[in-house]
């Protein structure tokens, strides 16, 4: 439909809470849906990052996320929720498309499991875990609909860095890779 601007780290919407959305099949959620999947594949194609975006980075305040996984069908979620969380934690590096040339080490829930509604309004649980880094995608998605950014989950200021530096010394090893 539109590829809408993503908003960036400093902008005081991305630290509202989203609001749940009473009915997944209306129109609005589709036209939002076909919003962000553009929106998320002309940042990929632009800085070569992006498997996943939240409404609320594009300034709608709607329980809605979206994810393109290589190689998998487009996947939204709307009024995704992390039901569970397992006890290992896990340090990855993170990104984000509201900040895109900064990176740091966050810590995540190594498994958790996830209820959210389909566009047509159906219920679906998954569990995940590092296959595909799905979990900490989920985490990462989830929190912008609760207004928390990467930034505010970094292990230690020190591993903060730019996009070329983390690209030269830790992207190999990485799901960015």
């Amino acid at each position: 439909m539109a590829i809408r601007t993503i908003l960036q780290l400093g902008d005081p919407r991305l630290r509202v809470v989203a609001r749940p959305v009473s009915d997944p099949t209306a129109p609005r959620i589709a036209s939002l849906i076909a919003d962000l999947s553009d929106t998320l594949a002309d940042s990929k194609a632009t800085i070569g990052y992006g498997r996943g975006i939240a409404a609320p980075q594009i300034g709608i305040e709607s329980r809605v996320i979206f994810l393109q996984l290589r190689d998998d069908s487009p996947w939204p979620m709307v009024n995704p929720e992390i039901t569970e969380c397992g006890h290992e934690k896990v340090v990855v590096w993170d990104c984000c498309l509201s900040f895109p040339s900064i990176f740091m080490q966050v810590e995540r829930c190594r498994n958790i499991k996830v209820r959210y509604q389909t566009p047509q309004g159906d219920y679906r649980e998954l569990r995940a875990g590092d296959d595909r880094n799905l979990s900490e995608l989920l985490q990462h998605e989830i929190d912008h609909l609760d207004g928390v950014l990467a930034v505010d989950r970094m292990t230690d200021l020190k591993t903060l860095c730019t996009r070329d530096e983390f690209e030269r010394r830790y992207k190999a090893a990485s799901p960015y890779a």
